[in-house]
């Protein structure tokens, strides 16, 4: 069995399936890109790739598998689908998350489009290994009910870009035990109570139907599941949402925009594109914002407004409505409508509170079993910002305009 050295999570052993996906073309691709993109404008350290972290979400899901007694079949569809998670990413991973959607209707995790690629060289590896590419798409798409470890709210993708984002940014927020977390992963029988006061109990998912089954965390492990959604807070606060990635991130967005709109590239070969690849086009085809981007010359925060500040028509907009008041906006400032970018995030959510718990017997999410997610759901809210960004020498007139358009209750 080979094994290659990881940063995070040390020797990670490849079974011979994953070793012969790894060497496609497709899952090398994620060498370059970047796991934080616009983030590494902020910690210079953040430069590891969906390649490794790929790798760290295997190595855990096969920790994960050893505490299931899971048939050795689904076992191995699910090993391949922790692997295969990212191929679907476009570069800057979900920084062009929104434009592919919006051209495509299909998200990072829908990789259909990958099984009917023309080459299928991650198809024929699948087939020639006995596994069933549709059943490991829809794994990675977090359905089956065992999928969930793949992808849910106790997912291995989660542990291992937590620990991974904080190892490489340097920060202490995202530290997780993610060896207690895969240890006390358990399936109990679908729909065994989680918000109805239900009873669950354990079951072997192995006799019977995976499909059935929903992944909890076992008796006394609510400060387990707690640590993960505080690690997932903060993180949020100092890494993922730092206003720099964010400026980043929306001004990489408009360019992407306008690229596509400017060149005859469609969005499927755009989706296949690497980091570097898309920045050399940028820098080609939307100077004004691309060599921005490569020189760190963002655009400023004009507005940086909370929830309360924001008439709740607004937070709810759009994409059209934020692209129609970034030409409102710029029309009242007297600047070009491509100097103004307006960012609109969606309302800040948990996912992780839904995660699954067993407390004397019974299953119950964490948002009813314990105190502390209120307090981290007000602090989310709390830091919510809507931003909207233009050039240094633009910021005064911006602001005006964007109070008047938003409809902003920001005191002066």
């Amino acid at each position: 069995m080979n094994a290659i050295k990881d940063s995070v999570h040390g020797h990670v052993r490849l079974d011979p399936v994953a070793a012969e996906l790894i060497d496609t073309p497709a899952f090398q691709r994620l060498r370059h890109i970047k796991q934080l993109s616009t983030v590494r404008l902020v910690y210079p350290s953040a430069n590891h790739t969906r390649f490794e972290h790929s790798l760290g979400v295997y190595h855990l899901a096969r920790q994960a598998l050893d505490g299931l007694d899971l048939d050795p079949d689904t076992a191995a569809h699910l090993r391949a689908a922790a692997l295969l998670h990212d191929v679907g990413h476009g570069p800057y991973g979900h920084q062009t998350e929104g434009i592919i959607r919006r051209r495509t209707g299909r998200d990072h995790d829908d990789v259909e489009w990958l099984l009917t690629d023309p080459e299928r060289e991650v198809t024929r590896v699948l087939e020639r290994n006995g596994l069933d590419p549709d059943r490991v798409a829809a794994l990675i798409a977090g359905e089956g009910g065992v999928g969930a470890i793949v992808s849910g709210e106790l997912d291995v993708d989660r542990m291992d870009y937590l620990v991974r984002d904080a190892h490489h940014t340097g920060v202490p927020y995202g530290t997780v035990d993610t060896g207690r977390l895969v240890n006390e992963l358990r399936l109990v029988e679908g729909g065994s109570g989680r918000g109805d006061g239900g009873r669950g109990r354990d079951v072997r998912v192995g006799d019977s139907d995976p499909a059935s089954a929903d992944l909890v965390l076992a008796e006394g492990n609510v400060a387990t599941a707690e640590s993960l959604l505080l690690a997932r807070s903060l993180m949020n606060a100092v890494v993922y949402r730092h206003h720099v990635s964010r400026v980043a991130g929306a001004m990489l967005e408009r360019a992407c925009e306008r690229y596509l709109d400017r060149t005859e590239t469609d969005v499927e070969r755009f989706r296949r594109m690497a980091d570097h690849d898309l920045l050399v086009e940028l820098r080609e085809h939307v100077p004004d914002i691309g060599r921005r981007i490569e020189r760190r010359d963002l655009y400023k925060r004009a507005v940086w407004a909370g929830l309360a500040e924001v008439p709740a028509g607004t937070v709810d907009a759009d994409h059209g409505a934020a692209l129609a008041a970034e030409r409102e906006i710029a029309e009242r400032a007297g600047v070009d409508s491509e100097r103004v970018v307006v960012d609109v995030p969606s309302r800040p959510g948990l996912k992780e509170s839904g995660s699954a718990v067993v407390v004397d017997g019974i299953t119950q999410r964490l948002s009813d079993a314990s105190e502390l997610v209120a307090g981290i759901r007000a602090a989310e809210r709390s830091r919510w910002r809507l931003g909207v960004y233009c050039p240094v020498e633009d910021v005064s007139a911006v602001r005006g305009a964007a109070r008047d358009v938003l409809g902003l209750r920001v005191a002066e």
